[in-house]
């Protein structure tokens, strides 16, 4: 029974976000966006309020940070000690 209702409920989710997938994507994209800001700001001369909490992050982030910066319409790194191109 239990099955059936997860079923149902993917089903739902499935029907309800069909004509927003774009949309949907948009949105988690600026949203890493936002965030990969926030990360690399202090970097960037931007002072970054939660730059103390947001360092314990930049090992999983740096993967990311190449898509990030060709997304922001920057060819190369920006960051003199990150280089990833």
């Amino acid at each position: 029974m239990l099955e059936h209702v997860k079923k149902l409920i993917k089903y739902y989710e499935d029907v309800i976000s069909l004509n927003h997938k774009q949309e949907i994507a948009r949105e988690l994209r600026e949203e890493d966006d936002l965030f990969l800001l926030l990360l690399y700001s202090e970097m960037l001369g931007i002072p970054n309020p939660v730059y103390y909490y947001t360092l314990e992050l930049y090992p999983h982030m740096l993967e990311e940070f190449h898509d990030w910066h060709l997304r922001m319409g920057m060819d190369k790194s920006p960051l003199n000690g990150i280089r990833c191109c």
